[in-house]
């Protein structure tokens, strides 16, 4: 039988073979979760907008280029989804087998910043200059380590069906694993990492079914290490005096308070509606400081007002919950510990950078995941995506 135009039909057949196996049910494409994917692409370009809001007429940063941290911003959207493209294609069992190396490199990145290779930025010893205008900050990517080295411990006996639960031991080789980079992250200092890192190593713990004691201490151990963190004068003055300013905002709202009180009158000022981009008065005339990074959030508020702020909250809510069931329906320990360490990470870091632009926080230094500006951010928080949906999409099919 012969098509028009003189095509035979067989060379048509591999096009539709290929179209039918990428709408079949259990194509990659069909068992992706697609509510997490489309929320994150939807922060990131709400990101994007922000950022270039944040930084147009920042002569002093943007070398001349209003369109400087736009461009750069869309490229490590689209480098971050390359690489959760490419951990859907290794799968996050091929990485259980890989965590040994990534461990193991993590930690040689750290150290590296701790020696002359690393760079201080924002008052922070935490990143390691590339060149080119590039600059990486390691201990983003120790957040996905610790998450994989201990869900791989946690869950090993259990998947295996030696163990209900994970034992004593067990748990106690997690925590150290866990520990050793947390505290070079701390010698940086760099505490709204090592906060992010203690609340994923306690969202871990809880999902894995771990001893309940081992959650209590936990939690004792961080308040004792905070007290006595404080005590021996590890923090950094500008750490000190951020907590100063939560505790008090009217102790020096021309110093130490200024960031927050100034990211408050953003917000504030933008109502309902917003001032509409690029109108907004406190982002126009750069009162907020690290407006593109940490406090990005107050761009939203003034610019795009209470509609513009809770639809960035909705996609995030979105995220959580579909990772939650996520989470839920996995049938490993392993995944289920993983995507709970995602969990943990993506809501506590969220709450802290939203709450720190209300006030309600401490300025932590922390990232607006997908939407502030930061390569080593935007990269891990992709990669995170990534393995969620490994983890979806190597679910054993239902009937």
């Amino acid at each position: 039988m012969t098509a028009p135009h003189g095509f035979s039909v067989s060379r048509y057949a591999p096009e539709r073979g290929t179209l039918a196996k990428l709408a079949a049910r259990d194509s990659v494409l069909r068992r992706l979760d697609w509510p997490i994917l489309l929320s994150a692409l939807a922060l990131s370009g709400i990101g994007s907008l922000l950022v270039w809001s944040a930084t147009r007429g920042r002569t002093e940063l943007n070398q001349g280029d209003p369109y400087y941290f736009l461009f750069r911003h869309v490229l490590n959207t689209g480098i971050g989804l390359a690489l959760m493209i490419g951990t859907i294609w290794l799968g996050h069992r091929t990485l259980r087998g890989a965590v040994p190396i990534l461990y193991g490199l993590s930690i040689v990145l750290i150290l590296a910043v701790l020696t002359p290779l690393g760079a201080t930025i924002n008052g922070a010893h935490a990143w390691i200059v590339v060149g080119g205008g590039f600059s990486l900050q390691p201990s983003e990517f120790v957040k996905i380590t610790i998450i994989l080295v201990m869900a791989m411990l946690l869950a090993a006996k259990v998947d295996a069906g030696d163990q209900l639960h994970p034992d004593h031991r067990t748990v106690a080789k997690a925590l150290g694993l866990a520990a050793l980079p947390m505290g070079i992250v701390m010698l940086m200092p760099d505490l709204g990492s090592v906060m992010v890192m203690a609340v994923i190593v306690l969202g871990v713990l809880l999902a894995s079914g771990a001893s309940n004691r081992w959650v209590l201490g936990l939690i004792g151990a961080g308040v004792l290490g905070a007290v006595l963190v404080t005590a021996l004068g590890m923090l950094d003055e500008y750490q000190i005096n951020r907590f100063a300013a939560f505790a008090n905002p009217d102790l020096d709202p021309a110093g130490v308070g200024y960031n927050t009180n100034q990211a408050r009158i953003a917000i504030g000022s933008g109502g309902l509606l917003g001032a509409g981009l690029f109108k907004g008065s406190q982002t126009t005339g750069q009162f907020v400081p690290e407006q593109q990074t940490d406090f990005v959030f107050t761009v939203a508020g003034e610019e795009l007002g209470f509609v513009g702020a809770g639809l960035i909250l909705v996609l995030l809510g979105v995220i959580l919950w579909r990772s939650c069931r996520i989470a839920r329906e996995t049938t490993e320990l392993y995944g289920t510990v993983v995507a709970a360490g995602i969990i943990a990470w993506f809501a506590f870091q969220s709450f802290e950078n939203i709450g720190m632009t209300l006030g309600i926080m401490p300025v932590a230094g922390l990232p607006l995941p997908f939407v502030s500006y930061g390569g080593s951010s935007m990269f891990a928080v992709w990669v995170a995506i990534g393995l969620l949906q490994s983890i979806r999409v190597q679910r054993p099919m239902t009937a």
